[in-house]
Parts: C-alpha cells; structure tokens; sequence
C-alpha cells in the first residue's frame, strides 16, 4: 500500500517504511517510526513520556487520542507549595504517568493492519543494536552536560568513561523492555514491567506507585473542529492546546492573536475530567478575564517533542505527536528499563484557584498540538515540535493544504513568541532570519510589549514541522530542514 510519511528523523523514516513494505498502512508506519524515535531521540520522546494524536481513518470520523498520564494519588501538593509557588522544572516529583505506550496501543487499534509487536520490532533492533547520534541530539546533549552528569542513567547512555558525548547509542535495557512491550504492552501498566518502573521512580523520590501505572487509560474521544477559509480542522481538545491553535489560525492579525491566545492558554487551560474548562475562553470567543497570565512553567521545552505525520492512498491520515517535554524530561532514566522520564507534570499551576492545578489524579495542561485537515479530496496532517509555541507555528504552515511544495513550506522563515520557554528573559517575538513581513512584525511586537531578536539562522525553536498529504490520487510529505529526518512516499 503507498504511504506518505514524514518523521524528524533518519531511523524513523527507515522504521516507516519497513512496515510500509511489509504491508502496513499509515498508522503502523506512523506507530513504527514513532517506536524508533523514543531509541534515537531520548532528548524529545521516550516510552516514559506522552502521546497526542489525530486519527483519521479510511472512511470514518476522525478521533483524538490522548494517552496524557496524571499526577500521583499520593502527591503531596501541600509540600510542593511549600518549596515555593511554581512547579520544580524536573526531578521526580514531575514525573507523571507515561502514557506513550497506551497511545500506540490505542492508535493501532483504530485501524492498523499489522500486530503490535511487528510495529515495535525496528525500534527494539535499535535499541539492542546500537543507532548513531545525530546532529540534533548532539546538540541537545551539549545544551544539557550538567543534567545529564548528575543523573547516573543518563550518564552512562550519553557519555563514556571520560565524560566525553558518545557516538552511537546503545541501549540493552530498552531493547529488554521492548520484548516485554512486544509480548503484551499491558506489561508497562499492570504486569512486571510496569512494577520495575514504580520501583525505579520511588527510588528517585517519586510518589507514583504501581497502582497509578495500573489506573492509566488512553481517552479516544471527538477532536475540536472548526472551518477555516474553507478547510476543516480537528485537532486534540482540552488539556491539550487545541483550542488555541484555532484561535489563531486563519488569522489576519496572527501575532497580536498569538499573544492573546497565549494569555488564554496560560490562564484557562486545565483538565475537564477534573473541572470544568472555558473552551470558548480559549478559542478567543470571550474576552480575556482580568487575571490572565503569560507566566507558563518557567521550563523550557527545547528538544521536546517528535512529530510524525503520515497519509495513504486508502485515505488514512494520522498525526501523532509524542514527548519528554523538556530536553531529557525530568533528567532521570530508570536504569533498570532504560526509561527516560518525562517532566510533563512541571506544567502544573500551584495556585489554588487554576483549571491547571496540581491535584492526585489530574493531568497536566499539555502543548501536543496534532492537526488534521480536510479539504474536497484533499487531507493533510501536520505536526510540529515547539513546546507552547506549536500553534503559531503551525499556523505559519497552515496553507501546506493547497500548497505545491511542501518542502518550500516547511522550510520558510518563522516566528515564534515567548519567554523563559525560548531562553529569552523577558517576553519575546523570535524571529528567524528572512521571515516574511518581519519589520511590520517587529512593530506590532514593540506595541505589545514585546523585545524583537533575529537568529543567526534557521532555529530549532522555530519548531520542527512534518506534514504528509493525500490530494486526490497522489501521496506526498515533507520534513523540516531544522530537524534530521525526511519525508517520503513508499510505493
């Protein structure tokens, strides 16, 4: 079957496309490459993160798959207060549930054509194999020395017994745990697999418990959709920052609408199986309440997240997005299943009063940001890395829909805005060198409170976009050039 597919990187796209080869569809092409990314990418996702998803499968609905796992029953929020009035950026007490090996599991079941264990096989010869280090976790490991140095597990992953970057990742512990994903992924949750993690996360200090692990489910629910100018888009709902992505995208005024929606984002974006959450509020219908923010976690979530994006000729479409949050998640992998942790959980608010709060059982608000659209007998899914950026990210891409080169799309100058998430201390419109229309930006940024810096070149938090699309008869996919991946059509 052909299917388009696009990943950020190299072992992926390889991973797809055995599958592909082997008979697989979209989603097992996607649910591949996702596998191999948690062994090549441990900076930006891994069996101990999330997963977000937009599933459209041949000939029905489109689903929203959001495997987000939730706080400890036995958090002490009372403590975390204590210590101060934000969330740690990292360390055990961020560590939520890993919901990543839920969402393959409930993706495949939406429509994937081969067994699990089939899907995981690239990922788990990887592992016991060993692959290169790219450039982009090169990079990412140079940016983080200090924490990965202070966590036993990562050290010996990344470093050899100089202290030096390692050349090639080789990673036993995780190919083990791939064999028990492949035999039964309820492993990870409710058999031996998942009582080592809770073991290994109570030795870091963590509160969560087997029981937690035990409780997890992956929700399948109706994505949000909204027509604009003539396209339709679903995206994933609350906690997830769907909404805002809708808010803006479209948008004649999609910068001075970014910062507003930002403020939204940040002040009502929690979880609805906890609370009740304003969606019309988010999606800029309301106006703003007095105490809005634009305070966000103070972690910046550089590397933090995979897109893989693939389509086939049968018409499934899938975007699936999955993360550690910040570069390396929490800073601990357990090494008794070589698991990185994510710190998904320092994006919980300490104020009482917040939709995000910190509470046993809640999760957390999430940027995971996976899109679909549809237009006559076109469908295009689109994902991107970029923390709380990814909505403005993506609607600079937007027109990828119609577009004739989506290579060309992806790989144009962008914006992004933000604070302590791009490294930047006070709130700032970055922008990469060549962005279309940057001095009327540059002005409305000065209008809105905001300093202006220009990159020395094509930035890794200007996001790294994939898109795959199926227009008619034809198949086509595109990766972003800031990343080390690929786009391709396999016959």
């Amino acid at each position: 079957m052909p299917v388009a597919v696009a990943a950020p990187h190299p072992a992926a796209v390889d991973a797809a496309r055995t599958v592909a080869e082997a008979g697989g569809n979209a989603l097992d092409a996607a649910l591949a490459a996702a596998a191999a990314l948690t062994v090549a990418y441990p900076n930006q996702c891994s069996t101990g993160g999330d997963l977000v998803a937009i599933v459209r499968p041949a000939g029905s609905p489109a689903r929203a798959v959001l495997s987000i796992g939730a706080a400890a029953a036995a958090v002490d929020v009372t403590a975390l207060r204590a210590t101060g009035d934000r969330m740690p950026s990292g360390g055990p007490q961020t560590v939520t549930v890993p919901g990543v090996v839920a969402g393959w599991a409930a993706v495949a079941a939406l429509g994937a054509r081969l067994p699990l264990a089939d899907l995981l096989a690239p990922a788990r010869a990887l592992a016991a194999g060993g692959v290169a280090v790219s450039a982009g976790l090169r990079r990412a490991v140079s940016a983080g020395l200090d924490r990965i140095r202070a966590d036993p597990g990562l050290r010996a992953l990344l470093l050899d017994g100089d202290g030096d970057p390692v050349d090639t990742l080789v990673q036993p512990a995780l190919a083990a745990t791939f064999d028990e994903l492949a035999a039964d992924w309820r492993s990870f949750y409710t058999g031996s697999l998942g009582r080592r993690l809770a073991d290994g996360l109570n030795a870091f200090g963590s509160p969560l418990a087997a029981a937690d692990l035990a409780a997890h489910r992956a929700e399948v629910t109706d994505p949000l959709e909204a027509v604009i100018g003539g396209v339709t888009w679903r995206v994933a709902p609350p906690p997830v920052q769907g909404a805002t992505f809708l808010a803006v995208a479209g948008s004649p005024r999609l910068l001075a609408d970014a910062y507003r929606a930002r403020q939204a984002r940040d002040t009502l974006l929690g979880d609805p199986l906890t609370g009740p959450i304003d969606v019309d509020g988010l999606l800029l219908r309301r106006p703003l309440p007095h105490s809005a923010t634009t305070e966000g976690t103070g972690a910046k979530p550089g590397g933090d997240t995979v897109a893989v994006t693939a389509a086939d000729d049968a018409g499934n479409a899938i975007t699936l997005i999955q993360s550690v949050f910040a570069s390396f998640g929490s800073g601990l992998l357990d090494p008794g299943t070589g698991i990185v942790l994510h710190n998904r959980g320092s994006s919980f608010s300490l104020d009482p009063a917040h939709p995000g709060r910190l509470r046993p059982g809640a999760r957390p608000p999430h940027t995971l940001c996976p899109a679909i659209a549809t237009a006559g007998d076109t469908v295009l899914a689109v994902g991107c890395q970029g923390g709380r950026s990814q909505p403005w990210i993506l609607a600079q891409v937007a027109d990828a829909v119609h577009a004739p080169d989506l290579s060309a799309v992806v790989a144009r100058p962008r914006w992004v805005i933000g604070a302590a998430e791009i490294d930047r201390p006070v709130p700032t419109l970055l922008l990469e060198p060549g962005t279309p229309d940057a001095e009327r930006l540059s002005t409305i940024a000065d209008g809105l409170g905001l300093t202006t810096e220009i990159t020395a070149g094509p930035h890794d938090d200007a996001g790294h976009v994939q898109v795959a699309r199926l227009s008619g008869a034809t198949l086509t996919a595109a990766a972003d050039p800031r990343a080390d991946g690929a786009g391709i059509v396999v016959a």
